[in-house]
């Protein structure tokens, strides 16, 4: 009995992580964890976070996000592009646009934070056509530093990201 219950435990610890691309285990944190959603599909993405620089509210220049742009990568391959929306298309022709519902910090002040996206428009059949949540993990980079000087400006700071496509109940 006291085995079946250590297997439980492991499997449920396990369910809390995420594999990173070179492998490593990374806890997913409770903010973007998605426990009833099976995973469609894992894909690498390597592009870069655009950022433009406007007037904040204390009337200073300062960078803000504007869109993303990158490559969707499986097995060396790539299969996609994520885009403004934020938008991710698949080379069959399928596109999900999501719309953000929770988020996490990065692991360094220089990486993007990890997200859950919440899908609210499904293009086409293929991969994505059953897609209801897209996770942001392990990031590296994205995050812009310095200053700006002219407003209308624009800046692009590399990143890397995986993005897990779920479905809920599946």
């Amino acid at each position: 009995m006291a085995i079946r219950n250590i297997g439980v435990l492991l499997s449920l610890s396990v369910a809390a992580f995420a594999i990173g691309a070179d492998g490593a285990l990374a806890q997913m944190p409770a903010a973007i964890a998605a426990a009833d959603a099976a995973t469609v599909v894992t894909l690498h993405a390597e592009g870069a976070q655009i950022y433009e620089c406007k007037t904040a509210d204390d009337g200073k220049l300062a960078w803000a996000f504007r869109e993303p742009i990158a490559t969707l990568i499986l097995g060396g391959k790539t299969v996609g592009r994520h885009y403004a929306g934020p938008n991710w298309e698949h080379i069959d022709g399928s596109i999900v646009q999501g719309k953000a519902a929770g988020n996490a910090p990065g692991a360094t002040a220089n990486d993007i934070a990890w997200l859950k996206l919440d899908v609210v428009a499904h293009h086409g059949a293929g991969t994505f056509a059953n897609v209801d949540i897209v996770q942001r993990i392990n990031t590296s980079g994205g995050v812009l530093r310095g200053p700006c000087e002219q407003a209308g400006a624009l800046r692009s700071a590399p990143y890397s990201a995986d993005y897990v496509f779920l479905h809920k109940g599946g």
